[in-house]
């Protein structure tokens, strides 16, 4: 576990992005722990994590870069960072922008 444990803060350390997955075959405690020392360290952060554990986690997600719900999400957030290549829009041809779907007259477009 140490030997595990120095690692983990070296590749931390080595890092320019340091992505924590959350969930139930994953401890949590050992996984906000490798946040707050990434944060500590002023690494630029990416949760993943069901939405069911969003609340627990507000914290560690407000200290997050990004918040993603799944690996797919991850590997979206990453090609933009590095290529500036946005994903397709989850809904596909129906998206509409937030302003077309609030509607007219809405205070806060």
């Amino acid at each position: 576990a140490n030997m595990n444990n120095i690692r983990t803060k070296t590749l931390i350390k080595d890092a320019d992005i340091v992505v924590v997955r959350f969930g139930p075959k994953y401890r949590q405690w050992n996984a906000a722990f490798d946040a707050g020392y990434a944060a500590a360290l002023g690494k630029s952060i990416i949760t993943l994590h069901p939405p069911e554990i969003s609340h627990m986690l507000k914290e560690v997600n407000a200290s997050a870069s990004a918040v993603c719900q799944d690996a797919n999400q991850v590997v979206d957030t990453l090609a933009y960072v590095i290529s500036g290549d946005l994903p397709e829009p989850r809904d596909g041809g129906d998206w509409l922008p937030i302003a077309d779907r609030l509607g007219a007259g809405n205070p806060n477009p």
